[in-house]
């Protein structure tokens, strides 16, 4: 055998075990190409009804958001006049204030008045009486 014979089995020996384990290779890409396949069309056959779904709470919150904006000058009209009553109502408790302060002021007076005036009474009749 010369040493070109040699090389040509050498040569036919590689490509054989080349072959050998280039053949499940092969399938087993094959294989997971069709897997990505099948995930592929799974996705996008799952995805098309979420999307439909998403475009419906989109439009959904769209709406949403057009009544809430146009029902803001109602809110703002409420907080407003809700901080007017706030303010009234303060007016009110402090004229409440100032009413009782007065009324206990004077209820103080009167009654200050009257035991004065029963003192001085009281004086005057022992000293008219005594003399």
């Amino acid at each position: 055998m010369s040493l070109t014979g040699i090389a040509l089995i050498i040569i036919v020996v590689a490509i054989c075990i080349l072959v050998v384990f280039l053949i499940p290779t092969l399938m087993s890409v094959k294989r997971a190409a069709a897997s990505v396949g099948d995930l592929a069309e799974m996705v996008q056959s799952e995805l098309k009804p979420v999307l439909h779904e998403l475009t419906g709470v989109l439009t959904e919150l769209q709406t949403v958001g057009g009544g809430i904006s146009e029902h803001t000058d109602d809110v703002k009209r409420f907080m407003s006049a809700l901080g007017e009553t706030g303010t009234n109502l303060n007016t009110i408790n402090r004229s409440v204030g100032v009413i009782t302060n007065v009324l206990t002021a004077t209820t103080a007076w009167t009654t200050g008045a009257k035991v004065a005036g029963k003192y001085l009474l009281e004086r005057y009749l022992k000293k008219r009486g005594g003399m």
